[in-house]
Formats: C-alpha cells, structure tokens, sequence
C-alpha cells in the first residue's frame, strides 16, 4: 500500500517536472532568459578552463563570447511585446532588454581596461576574476528582470556576493581589503532590510509577485501600516545599491580601494540594475511619500557635489560624483509618485532612465577606464598632481578625459546634458517646478571639480621628470576609449535615435 502511494506521488511529481519543463522550453522562457543563459553558461564555463591544460589561453574567447552573445540576444529582445514567464517571476520588455544590454556591454568595456591592469601573482587567478565579473553582470540582469521580490533577491545576492570578492581582489592591499569588507558588512544590512521588508509585504498581502502586488496596492492594502512599513524597508535596502542619500557614505572608500576596472562595473551596473526594479516597484511607496524623496534626491545631489569638492584623489572624487549621479536619477521616482503612478509617466520615466544610464555608461566608463590605464604608471596618476599637464604627454588621452568631464557636468552637446534635461523635462511637467530648479542649481555645482581636473590636464605644468613615465596603451582599452568618445557623442548630437529605439 505505501509502496502504491509512493509511486503515485512519484509519477504527480514527474508530471509536474515534464510540465514546468515544457513550459521553459516552449513558453517562451527559454528565449526570454537567454541574456541571463549565456553569461551563466559562460561564469560555468571559466572554472572548466582552469582544469584544463592550456585552458588559460582561452579565457578570453569565454568571456568575449559570453558578453557579446548575452549583449546580442537583449538587442534582439528591444521592441518585442512585454511579457511574463515562468509563472510571473520573471517579466521581459523592451526596458528589461535595454537594461540587460547595457550591462553586457559595460561588463565587456571593464573587462577590457582590466587587460595589463593585474601584475604579478594576481595574474594566476584571472579566472576567478572573469567568472566573478561574469556571474555579477548576470545578477544584474536578473534583477531587472524579476517579476517577483524573491527573484530580484536572488539577483541582488548574485550581484554582490561576486562585487565582494572582486572589490577586494587585490588582497595584499590594505585599502582593497577594507574595500571588500565595508561592501560586504554594509551590503549584508541592506539585503536585511530588503528581506524583512519582503516579509512585511508578504504579511499585509499574501503575495511576492509584483503584479499581484500592483493589483492589491490599488486597494485598502496601500493604506494598511505592515505594508507602508515593509514598502519604505525594501525601499531602503535597494537604495543602498543605488547610493542614495543617506545610504551613501560607503562609495568612496569602496570605489577607492576596489580594482579601478571594478570600479568602471559597479559605477554603471549596480545602480542601472537598481533602478531597473525601482521603476517598476515604485507604486510600493504612496504618492504622498512625493516630497519626501524628492528631498533624498536633492540631499545625494548635494552630498556629492560637496563631498567631490574638497577631494584631490580623482577616483574618490568620481565616487562623490556617482552618488550626485544617483541622486538626480532619483528625481525621477518623485515624479512617477507625483502623477499617482500612471502608467504613461512611469514608462516615459522609464526611457529617461534608459537614456541617463546609457550616457552615464559611456562617459563613466570611459572616465574610470582611463584612469586605469594611467594608473599603470603609478597610483600618483590618480591623484591631481599626477594629473598635471597630461595635455602635453598624452593629448588623446587628455581630450578624451576633458570629454568625458563635460558629459558629467552635464555641458550641451554630450549625452550626460541630454541625459539630465530629459530628467528635468519630466519635473516641469509634473509641475515640480521648485525640485527642477534646485536640481539645475546643485548640478551647477558639479562643474566646479569637473573643469577642476580639466584645468590641472591642459593648463598646469608638468611635475619635475614626468616627461620619461609612459606606460604602453593596450590597442584594446584605446577601441574602447574611442567608442565611449563615440556614445558620448552620439547621444548628445543624436539622442532622437535611441530615443525612438526605446519607443
């Protein structure tokens, strides 16, 4: 009699399994989660090459071929109908696809600083250096793509678990070291709030999944105390990630100590991914929470700016500029809570934040991979003296730098101005005329370190035997210059034509 039960639930259970594998396979979901496939084929794939004799010679070709297969199948998921596989968990859309591409191609232009970046026995765990950087871009992309809170939980931890290690990958380094473990310490707070924050949500509705959730908050369950309680913990555990005033005080030293290619990943991924779900998420705060991170907003602004205004070190002053980065996207959820969460201005504040990502990819990128390639030649190349009449040594690389400055402090004809005037556009249709104004005026502020750094390249002296320290430019980290130079461009003389890709 046992046995007979036993078969029986053996065969419900074999049935249920052949279900939820035709519905992978022929559900769509298969094509849906092919971004995320092949970068976890790929993560998989760099633990075999180490075992394998002369496998070292092709980790290169895995982690091409991995982020350019992943960055092919998101661009082929641009402009196709949204949809929802896997029982709702996971959502595909043209936003999600945008996303997901962005991080391909931002974990490819970090990867390729990183080339000549590592010296000495660092060089003998490249391997677990690319599988890592693999595995976190593959977080990314799930967390843009999670129709469930559990989901985008699972991608937050595939994301930093990995962002821990390569921060402190430099482990004979006191600063790398300290790096990894105030990243972790403080990222395990975050991922405590976002989890009790999820339990509270559970408790006042029954349900993870974002659309349910979209459903019931329409109700009586957007007034009830558990859930505006377990909505403003999430909030504050995925703030951290976006750097957010007053979850922000990490970023310098973490920036600082992390491998500098690292730094180029975590500047563009993690707050692109963040904001990815936020957008989405946002009706978990009520509209009357408008002023209220409007006011976040303008604080990160204004801790950034002043923070980057008093550094020397280019690379922490860049972190303060990342966080004033954060904040000014943040506008954009006081404007989809101004509107009552309506759906054409949360899609519309979905394509600013595509675009000011997009831009923000290019020129941080860029930025960030120079110094890596000048930090070849000393760690004083990250500091402002080191700086110092780099127009006259390296003018390519000067002018690409004084590019990528003008982008972030938002000058016209750059993407960072286009990026930064859509998001401004939308407050002064909101009527949020008083945000949009403080929001120009600490932007201002911004430019006093930008030209800061421009003014010590082009017109400051050399320091005495600077002429002889050169270190060679890899032909790769030059390509990828050049087409950050290019994204730059093109999305501040052009941005109608990503415009009209993002619809």
């Amino acid at each position: 009699m046992i046995a007979s039960i036993m078969i029986q639930e053996a065969a419900q259970a074999t049935t249920e399994l052949q279900a939820q594998f035709n519905d992978v396979f022929s559900g769509g979901a298969a094509a849906a989660l092919m971004p995320f496939t092949a970068l976890a084929v790929g993560a998989l794939l760099m633990l075999l090459v180490d075992i394998i004799k002369g496998g070292a010679k092709l980790r290169p070709v895995v982690v091409i071929a991995s982020l350019l297969t992943s960055a092919f199948c998101a661009w082929n998921q641009i402009g196709e109908p949204a949809s929802a596989v896997l029982g709702g968990t996971y959502l595909v859309s043209s936003a999600t696809a945008a996303f997901s591409l962005i991080f391909a191609i931002g974990a490819l232009f970090a990867w390729v600083y990183g080339i000549g970046y590592y010296e000495g026995k660092l060089q003998e765990f490249r391997g677990e250096h690319d599988m890592l950087m693999l595995s976190a871009t593959a977080g990314m992309i799930l967390m843009v793509g999670a129709g469930d809170l559990l989901v985008f939980f699972i991608g937050l931890e595939i994301l930093s678990l990995p962002l821990y290690s390569l921060a402190a990958f430099r482990r004979a380094r006191h600063d790398s070291i300290e790096a990894g473990l105030k990243y972790f310490l403080l990222g395990a707070f975050a991922a405590a709030f976002f989890l009790f924050g999820a339990a509270l949500i559970y408790t006042a509705t029954g349900t993870v999944n974002l659309a349910e959730l979209a459903s019931l908050y329409q109700g009586e369950v957007a007034q009830s105390p558990i859930a505006l309680i377990g909505g403003a913990l999430l909030m504050a555990g995925i703030f951290f990630k976006v750097s957010v005033f007053p979850f922000h005080l990490w970023v310098p030293d973490v920036y600082q100590g992390s491998p500098t290619p690292i730094t180029t990943l975590m500047a563009t991924g993690t707050k692109a991914a963040a904001f990815g779900f936020l957008i989405p998420a946002s009706f978990l705060l009520p509209p009357a929470a408008t002023g209220i991170i409007a006011a976040i907003a303008l604080l990160t602004m204004a801790a950034g700016n002043l923070g980057a205004l008093v550094q020397t070190n280019v690379k922490r002053m860049l972190a303060y500029s990342g966080i004033a980065h954060a904040g000014t996207v943040m506008l954009v959820m006081a404007v989809i809570l101004a509107s009552g969460g309506d759906s054409d201005v949360r899609d519309e504040s979905m394509n600013a934040t595509l675009f000011y990502m997009a831009a923000y990819l290019f020129t941080s990128t860029g930025a960030f991979g120079l110094l890596a390639m000048l930090e070849r030649e000393g760690e004083h190349m990250l500091t402002l003296n080191g700086l110092r009449g780099l127009a006259r040594r390296r003018p390519a690389v000067a002018g690409a730098m004084t590019l990528f400055m003008l982008s972030l402090g938002g000058i016209p004809a750059t993407g960072g101005f286009m990026g930064k005037l859509y998001v401004f556009m939308l407050l002064v249709k909101q009527d949020m005329i008083a945000v949009a104004i403080l929001g120009a005026l600490l932007s201002v502020i911004a430019l006093g370190y930008y030209l800061r750094i421009i003014v010590t390249m082009w017109m400051e002296p050399l320091g005495e035997g600077e002429e002889a320290k050169l270190a060679p430019v890899t032909l790769p980290a030059s390509i990828v210059t050049g087409l950050c130079v290019a994204g730059v461009l093109v999305m501040g003389l052009m941005p109608g034509w990503l415009l009209g890709l993002l619809g």
